[in-house]
Order: C-alpha cells, then sequence, then structure tokens
C-alpha cells in the first residue's frame, strides 16, 4: 500500500482544511495518510512515506511560519530520492507579492531532497472553496500517479 505524510502549519484553520481535503483525497484512493501539525512533526518522519505533502501558510512579509522553521531547516539535509512531493497552501491575496511565498520556499527546499514534484504546487486565496477542491482532488491523484510512474 502506498503510504503519505500531510503534514500542515496554520493559524485560521485554512491550510488545515487543505490539508484534511488533501487527506481524504488520497484515502479515497487507496492511499495510507498520516496527518501531522508541523511543530509536533520531525522532517524524518517524511522517510517512512512514499508521498510527502506540505500545507504551509506564509506569515507577514513572506516568511515561513515560525513554528516551520526548524522543520524547513531539517529538510535541507534529507534525502527523500525515491519519494514524492507537492505543496499546497492557503493564503491571502491581498498580501499580493508575498501571497502565499512559502509554497514557493517549501516546494524549492523539497525539491532539494532528492524527491521528485508529483504536481504543480497549489495556492488558495483563503478558505477553499469547490473549485479549488476539484483542484486539491486532482492534486491528490496527480501524486499518487507520479509515484506508481516512478
Amino acid at each position: 500500500m502506498i503510504k503519505a505524510h500531510v503534514v500542515f502549519a496554520t493559524i485560521t484553520g485554512n491550510n488545515e482544511d487543505v490539508a484534511d481535503i488533501i487527506t481524504e483525497g488520497l484515502e479515497d484512493l487507496g492511499v495510507e495518510v498520516k496527518q501531522t501539525e508541523m511543530s509536533q512533526t520531525d522532517a524524518n518522519e517524511l522517510k517512512a512515506a512514499d508521498i510527502c505533502v506540505i500545507c504551509a501558510y506564509t506569515y507577514d512579509e513572506g516568511s515561513l511560519p515560525e513554528e516551520g522553521l526548524d522543520f524547513f531547516d531539517d529538510l535541507e539535509n534529507l534525502d527523500l530520492s525515491n519519494k514524492v512531493f507537492g505543496v499546497a497552501g492557503s493564503g491571502d491575496v491581498y498580501y499580493q507579492e508575498y501571497y502565499n511565498l512559502a509554497v514557493d520556499k517549501f516546494t524549492d527546499q523539497l525539491s532539494k531532497t532528492g524527491a521528485k514534484q508529483g504536481a504543480k504546487s497549489l495556492k488558495i486565496n483563503l478558505a477553499p472553496e469547490e473549485e479549488d477542491i476539484e483542484n486539491l482532488d486532482k492534486f491528490s491523484a496527480e501524486l499518487i500517479n507520479k509515484f506508481k510512474n516512478l
């Protein structure tokens, strides 16, 4: 059975919603999923998964979540070869050029681990709506297809 680990950081609850939708989408497709909050997650736990998903918010002017800084730094030293990753996040377009920059930063950081990006990173404005949920379900399916074709 394919195993996935979905890690999220949230203030408003929107990124937990994003993580929940991805988790449910993966489970519906037969994947065993572990979902954890970023501050409670050791980056090494990702080694046990086939698919790694990060859902993080962007703080202030493009900063990473304070509770996710150690996790982010620890990713740099991981070898996640033969893994697939995806990054999605909720943000607020009000912040213009700083909109959802954490999604880009986590995408870059995970690329350095040797893992393969399984789906285009998704940026969601505020709470996920119907179209976002459809996109997140496609995102989940793409991650699985990428892993099966490694």
